[in-house]
């Protein structure tokens, strides 16, 4: 080792302990609190939040980089308290005597202040009955009080982020990242309070550009949200969003969840908040990958918004500096609160899928534009088709040589495969055409290509796919047996231990009454060892250890195990591929309206093993849209 590098030399002087001074000590904080412009965004409106404002603008310049400014018009501050509010750990959110206790996003009292250490900060603000006044702090040197012009309300300028640290400007982004991350924060804020208006502006180069704005919403917690998040996160998540509203003991779980049919390619719609605070939280996000395993592929991710809500005691969110991370005295009680809620709302969802899904059907069915880019290859160019090179043919040659090459539709009816199904008479146990065609997924009219059930509805028609469709039936109807009857075990010759270490052990100890119902019998056998006693029969020969070592790993992580339900449920999914109805298969007019029937009855029959869409429904309205007939 070179040790010229680091002073370790045994006769080097014993450092001296000394007392920084408060400069210092509010830019170290700062490095805590502010890391890039996003978190002085968020900070500041939260302090706007807390002071009971109704409208919040923010406006930015050159990603927040060279300005921020936060107007509001909550409470304020008098000119007495704006010294005391620019001092460290000074806050009118906390008495000190309880530190759980918290209902307010802010409690620290570090913000203002180390923005102020970082920057050049400027605080005006006018209190009820009181005359406005202004404080500014430059490089944590703070200025005298001085009057101001302002009706009500505060606001609040940083100029020049990390001025005074300009190393912690090369770690910053573009202007244009940075804008991105601020308006993420934003709209983050939004969503926890739909009551507040926030409008966000970018004021670069002197203009004046809104780039976010979402006006305070009325009507009841959920109407309000509803309409928050139809604005921030879009309409197609707020039509095919499904309510959440649950309680268990001391926890209330509220929000809203997208269909499964809904989902995204990465995981930028999954949003957290307990107590209104927002958060990212893997106990949380792991508790989201457990309620949708069963829905969605690993390559899908679903959308969400939910909030938690409970006694301050009971979560402490004093964890981290920037206040983005909780923990939870019962985690297992919130993690089981948000699987079984979403489960709950997904099953309640039954057949239906998602509104984008038939959006998509009818974007590919549009017919292509004028004036097509590339030239059109008409019935006589097709390839393999020899065309004399001497002369362009007359009009009646191409048509004789069209009417020779193409098949008529007597030729066509042998490699036809639609079929129409002819509706049954009513009888006395057959309902009449027209109330059949009033349920959800109407009355079969026929198939095609051996795969795709055609049905009409009193608003339009559906199609099916019925491998699809019937692979997630015959699924949900193992699942409810293995429900019902466990899952049978095996029991191993000769029992395989494996080593751990003490506190591995403890954990699957611990998991050991939820694993024995799926099959896996542990038990532990010394300090350092469990021993494998039983393995899920319809897993085959298992390799114990590597399942024990995956469990240990996600209990580590996650606090709770999916791994043996998954592995489970992915031999049950592949039992029910191959035992549903293949594709090819011609299905006569009472299977097909047999199989819409239990559609209509099994939950999450709107969406395959793998997520995908077992129908797609179209409107008389969209359908006669592509026809030019509205």
């Amino acid at each position: 080792m070179n040790t010229a590098t680091r002073n370790i030399h045994p006769s080097a002087a014993r450092p001296v302990i000394r007392q920084l001074d408060d400069a210092a000590i509010n830019r170290i904080a700062a490095g805590e609190v502010v890391e890039r412009p996003a978190s002085a965004v968020k900070e500041l409106v939260e302090n706007a939040v807390d002071a009971g404002a109704r409208r919040i603008r923010i406006d930015v310049a050159d990603g927040g980089k060279t300005l921020i400014r936060i107007t509001d018009d909550g409470c304020g501050m008098s000119a007495a308290e704006l010294p005391l509010a620019l001092s460290r750990h000074a806050t009118s959110k906390l008495d000190g005597d309880d530190l759980l206790n918290i209902h307010t996003f802010g409690f620290r009292g570090e913000a203002l202040p180390s923005l102020g250490a970082v920057g050049r900060l400027t605080v005006t603000s006018r209190a009820q009955g009181e005359e406005a006044a202004m404080l500014s702090v430059t490089g944590g040197e703070m200025s005298g009080v001085k009057p101001a012009a302002l009706n009500a309300g505060t606001v609040v300028e940083l100029r020049d982020l990390f001025h005074a640290t300009p190393a912690r400007l090369k770690f910053l982004r573009t202007d244009r990242a940075e804008m991105q991350a601020v308006t993420d924060v934003v709209k983050r804020l939004a969503m926890a309070e739909p009551f507040v208006g926030f409008t966000l502006r970018d004021v670069s180069n002197g203009g004046e550009r809104v780039t976010f704005r979402s006006d305070a919403e009325s009507g009841d917690l959920f109407d309000a949200l509803h309409g928050r998040l139809r604005n921030v996160l879009g309409g197609e998540f707020a039509e095919n969003a499904l309510r959440i509203d649950a309680e268990r003991d001391w926890l209330h779980l509220t929000g809203y969840a997208a269909l499964p049919t809904y989902s995204r390619g990465a995981a930028v719609m999954q949003f957290f908040f307990v107590n209104g605070r927002p958060v990212k939280d893997k106990l949380l996000l792991g508790a989201l990958r457990g309620a949708y395993s069963d829905f969605l592929s690993r390559d899908r991710h679903p959308a969400v918004a939910l909030f938690l809500d409970c006694d301050p005691h009971k979560v402490d969110v004093n964890v981290h500096p920037a206040k983005s991370e909780v923990r939870f005295r019962d985690p297992g009680m919130a993690r089981g609160l948000v699987v079984s809620a979403l489960r709950h709302a997904l099953a309640e969802a039954g057949h239906r899928a998602s509104s984008t899904v038939a959006g998509a059907t009818l974007g590919a069915m549009r017919p292509e534009p004028s004036g097509p880019t590339e030239p059109r290859v008409y019935q006589m160019d097709r390839a393999g088709q020899s065309r004399p090179s001497f002369a362009p043919p007359s009009a009646a040659a191409r048509q004789a040589a069209f009417e020779a090459q193409s098949p008529g539709f007597a030729e066509m009816q042998g490699a036809y495969s639609g079929r129409v199904v002819e509706p049954e008479a009513p009888t006395a146990e057959t309902p009449e055409a027209a109330q059949v065609e009033s349920l959800p997924l109407g009355a079969a009219r026929g198939q095609v290509h051996e795969n795709y059930i055609i049905a009409q509805t009193e608003r339009g028609m559906v199609i099916v796919d019925q491998h699809a469709a019937h692979e997630r039936l015959v699924y949900e109807k193992l699942k409810r047996q293995m429900a019902e009857n466990d899952v049978a075990a095996q029991a191993l010759l000769i029992p395989e231990i494996v080593e751990l270490s003490q506190g591995d052990c403890a954990l699957l100890a611990e998991a050991a009454d939820d694993l024995a119902p799926l099959g896996l019998v542990l038990e532990q056998f010394g300090p350092g060892a469990i021993a494998v006693r039983e393995t899920p029969a319809i897993l085959g020969e298992v390799d114990a250890k590597a399942l024990v070592l995956d469990l240990v790993d996600e209990l580590q992580d996650m606090g709770a195990t999916q791994t043996v339900r998954d592995r489970i449920e992915a031999i049950l999914s592949r039992v029910a591929c191959h035992g549903s109805i293949r594709s090819g298969r011609r299905m006569r007019a009472e299977e097909m309206n047999a199989l819409l029937r239990e559609m209509e009855a099994t939950p999450h029959s709107g969406q395959c093993n793998h997520g995908r869409p077992t129908y797609v429904e179209l409107k008389l309205t969209d359908i006669e849209r592509l026809f030019g007939r509205s």
